[in-house]
């Protein structure tokens, strides 16, 4: 069974505090997906009315204040209100700058909070698990811990589709959704931001279409890198060619381009690998998809097909090929722009 991804873990928690029932004294989030937390911050930060936060509110930092400091406060009753709130941003830096107290103090704690209090904890990292600490954030029945990683590449387009539902209640086409998420990358912040740009493009359109991506881009070199690709995968190398030569001419294409484009094709190559990887494997094309826990039939064959049209043993070369772009870009090579991106797009195909 696939492992939930940061996705499902905070749906659960967000529809958690919404709905303010069931709710933990103690909570520890952490994960290099920092668009997840910084959401769900602001739905801790709800359950104080603004009415009571002087009192029944605060957001401290690691390094900051000192474990002893962050009890006292948390083991304290709220004042005229039911509950206090504590979020502890970089939580393992707490004890780094000073002797009163370390992260191990906490144990006990966890597991008998002051039930009038909710403390949530935040970093990147989980302590670790041979610790007090680690050990009773893991086993207190009083304490939430939920974990957000980097969403692959390969479930982006779920995302933008889900996401554009949650945020907006519009519905975003796949091939529009798979589009955008190759445009923006892994960076959430930014892919929602282009949500809503595009949401109040098509304003009273209850669909969001390919066009609308399209239009809404605000440049020509993002959708033509899409076109590109396209080209790449069906292996056209005079096409592949032409549409390279277009973003040279038009889009004063620079090193820095380059270098970007470098990382748009190594995340879709990054996909075709997983696949290829996979199947090398002997996994059939439904294990495979399980394995990746790519919920939607449709982004799946897509990214299907494309790996199909290159072999594992290819993957090394390709992977070589972007890796000497990236550093020729960077100043590693006699070779000017041009020359650096046609050359890419020559190895790749082969």
């Amino acid at each position: 069974m696939a492992k939930p991804t940061s996705i499902d873990t905070f749906k659960q928690l967000f529809r958690e505090l919404r709905q303010r029932e069931g709710l933990k004294p103690v909570y520890y989030l952490h994960g290099e997906e920092t668009f997840f937390i910084d959401l769900l911050q602001e739905e801790f930060e709800k359950l104080i009315p603004d009415e009571q936060k002087d009192f029944n509110f605060d957001l401290l930092y690691g390094s900051d204040v000192s474990p002893a400091q962050v009890l006292g406060i948390a083991r304290s009753f709220p004042m005229m209100a039911e509950k206090r709130v504590i979020i502890v941003r970089d939580f393992l830096k707490l004890g780094e700058n000073t002797d009163d107290g370390n992260l191990n103090d906490f144990a006990p704690y966890a597991e008998q909070p002051n039930p009038s209090t909710i403390l949530c904890l935040i970093d990147s990292k989980y302590p670790d698990k041979r610790t007090a600490l680690g050990k009773a954030l893991k086993e207190s029945g009083s304490t939430g811990v939920y974990e957000f990683d980097v969403l692959p590449v390969y479930k982006l387009p779920e995302w933008v589709i889900d996401w554009t539902r949650h945020t907006h209640s519009k519905e975003m086409e796949p091939d529009a959704a798979r589009i955008l998420s190759e445009m923006a990358g892994q960076d959430l912040t930014l892919l929602s931001t282009e949500i809503d740009k595009v949401c109040t493009f098509v304003d009273t359109s209850d669909r969001i279409t390919t066009d609308d991506i399209k239009k809404t881009s605000g440049s020509y070199r993002d959708y033509s890198v899409i076109e590109l690709k396209n080209a790449v995968l069906n292996r056209n190398l005079d096409q592949a060619l032409g549409i390279a030569e277009q973003m040279l001419l038009k889009n004063n294409y620079s090193a820095g381009e380059v270098i970007k484009t470098v990382g748009f094709f190594y995340n879709v190559f990054g996909n075709i690998w997983q696949i290829r990887r996979l199947t090398e494997k002997g996994l059939t094309k439904n294990e495979v998809q399980s394995q990746l826990g790519m919920k939607s039939n449709y982004f799946f064959n897509a990214q299907w097909s494309e790996a199909s049209r290159f072999s594992l043993a290819e993957m090394p070369g390709i992977f070589e090929a972007l890796l000497d772009a990236d550093s020729a870009a960077k100043g590693y090579s006699t070779l000017d722009t041009s020359s650096i991106f046609l050359l890419l797009i020559k190895r790749i195909i082969g």
